[in-house]
């Protein structure tokens, strides 16, 4: 046996440390996330969560194609929004590929190309929503399945009751989205709600931050994911009304969807840190 063994099998045969404990507390959630001290400082602040998006968004693998955006709100400029740039893979997104873009499609910062589907349903959204700071629309694997079916989804689980009636279909597919005609009928459907599923073509979330959007559309798919599987065993179960509505209220705020992705960010730039460039 080398030293370096027995130096390993003396140091974990140690007596570990006493515990020091403190005087109890009752801590159930997070604390408030401070609000930024200057319109520069919020705009990066948007910018580093909208690049870890499009990268989270690989890893689950919602980046078929040249399909698929994300946006946010300019805290500035409202009426302009930040995207990424067209056929750029998600997986490579930094903070200086995004574009900037007008109340018009024109890109004010940035190269681009601009996705014309991205600027057609985005800016009827943001312009619908004053509320919302971010959507986002890719055309993951199971929105895109469960879509076909053209209903909404049920209260099956604890994690679907965040969308208890809480999101809503868009019927009238008529091909990719190149107008903003098309982009106001789908915020028309999205309404007030968190959600929308586009029949035959995917699904896509807006929320009052980054954070809430995305988290929000890695949860909607989850879901759509489940009911696909929940249907294809048997038939579900779904939670009688009032419980789903309480349910709701417990797990689908916008406060629960940004410390979930907070979650998956630290461990995102670590792994990445190329994404803050």
């Amino acid at each position: 046996m080398t030293d370096l063994s027995l130096t390993a099998i003396t140091t974990f045969a140690k007596e570990p440390p006493a515990i020091q404990r403190h005087a109890p507390l009752r801590r159930f959630w997070f604390d408030e996330v401070p609000p930024r001290e200057s319109i520069a400082a919020e705009r990066r602040y948007r910018q580093v969560r909208l690049a870890v998006a499009f990268r989270l968004f690989a890893r689950y693998g919602f980046d078929q194609g040249l399909a698929g955006h994300i946006t946010a709100r300019d805290p500035e400029w409202p009426d302009h929004f930040w995207v990424n740039p067209f056929g750029k893979h998600f997986s490579r997104i930094r903070v200086s590929d995004l574009l900037l873009v007008n109340a018009e499609g024109e890109i004010v910062v940035g190269e681009g190309p601009l996705n014309q589907a991205a600027f057609a349903i985005h800016a009827a959204i943001h312009e619908a929503r004053p509320d919302v700071v971010s959507a986002a629309h890719t055309h993951s694997l199971y929105g895109k399945a469960w879509s076909s079916l053209g209903r909404t989804l049920d209260p099956l689980t604890q994690d679907s009751c965040a969308f208890y009636q809480d999101h809503a279909l868009f019927d009238d597919f008529r091909g990719v989205v190149l107008d903003t005609d098309e982009g106001a009928r789908i915020a028309a459907a999205l309404g007030g709600h968190k959600a929308v599923i586009l029949k035959n073509h995917g699904i896509l979330t807006a929320g009052p931050s980054v954070e809430a959007a995305a988290w929000w559309y890695i949860a909607l798919d989850n879901a759509c994911h489940a009911q696909l599987l929940a249907e294809a065993a048997g038939t579900p179960q779904a939670i009688p009304h009032d419980i789903a509505t309480l349910t709701h209220e417990q797990v689908g705020r916008a406060g629960g969807a940004q410390f979930a992705f907070q979650s998956l960010l630290e461990g995102l730039v670590e792994a990445e840190s190329d994404v803050l460039d």
